[in-house]
């Protein structure tokens, strides 16, 4: 399972002092591009390219807590993916240093074109690094973007 280790900073804290809702979705968002620069996709290359990921829907699910400076462990797997790798459902668990799952993170999206503005199949590569993440017990075989708009 590809994690990283976080933690909640100042910016991340809401009135109540906790971890705020939209924090949840930053963390998640850091450890995709991590994940992505780790596997010969940084920032250049989505530009060299001319795509990027778009996200169409976050489903968040809170369980738990997290303070100021606690320390968080953020999980990514794959949810669900197109053959052709145009869309994706990708899985966040973050869970507290006592190991108490704190959130869960679901969110819908593609590959966007950056000329065409339509999501597109993405090179070869990029399916493979997408691939090689593990599959979460209830993944899907996504249908195609690219199809649906032929």
């Amino acid at each position: 399972m590809y994690t990283k280790t976080l933690y909640a900073g100042w910016g991340d804290m809401d009135f109540n002092a906790h971890m705020r809702n939209t924090a949840y979705l930053d963390k998640t968002v850091d450890v995709r591009q991590m994940f992505l620069m780790e596997h010969g996709f940084p920032m250049e290359e989505f530009m060299r390219l001319r795509i990027g990921p778009v996200v169409m829907k976050d489903e968040l699910e809170y369980f738990k807590e997290i303070g100021l400076q606690q320390q968080i462990t953020v999980t990514y797997a794959l949810a669900g993916h197109s053959d052709d790798g145009s869309r994706f459902l990708l899985r966040h668990e973050i869970f507290r240093q006592d190991g108490k799952l704190s959130a869960r993170v679901t969110s819908a999206g593609g590959w966007l074109d950056l000329n065409e503005r339509k999501l597109v199949a993405p090179p070869a590569a990029l399916i493979a690094a997408m691939e090689s993440l593990e599959r979460t017990q209830d993944f899907v075989v996504l249908p195609s973007s690219v199809k649906a708009r032929d």
